[in-house]
């Protein structure tokens, strides 16, 4: 029987990820699961010395937030 993916929390599609390696069909699931829930936000080549302390500053904004 095929465990319901759509049903599992990210932590439990995690563990049933690692715990089956050889599963495409979860694994799929997890990526898509991971993927549709990552903000998408995109940002412009930095062209200045400005642009890349603005750049830093939104790194350090995003990476503190998690």
């Amino acid at each position: 029987m095929t465990p319901n993916f759509e049903k599992m929390t990210k932590t439990e599609l995690r563990a049933y990820v690692i715990s089956h390696p050889d599963d495409q069909n979860a694994f799929h699931a997890f990526v898509d699961r991971y993927t549709s829930d990552a903000p998408s936000d995109t940002y412009g080549m930095a062209k200045s010395p400005e642009d890349i302390k603005t750049i830093e500053q939104l790194i350090r904004q995003k990476t503190s937030d998690r």
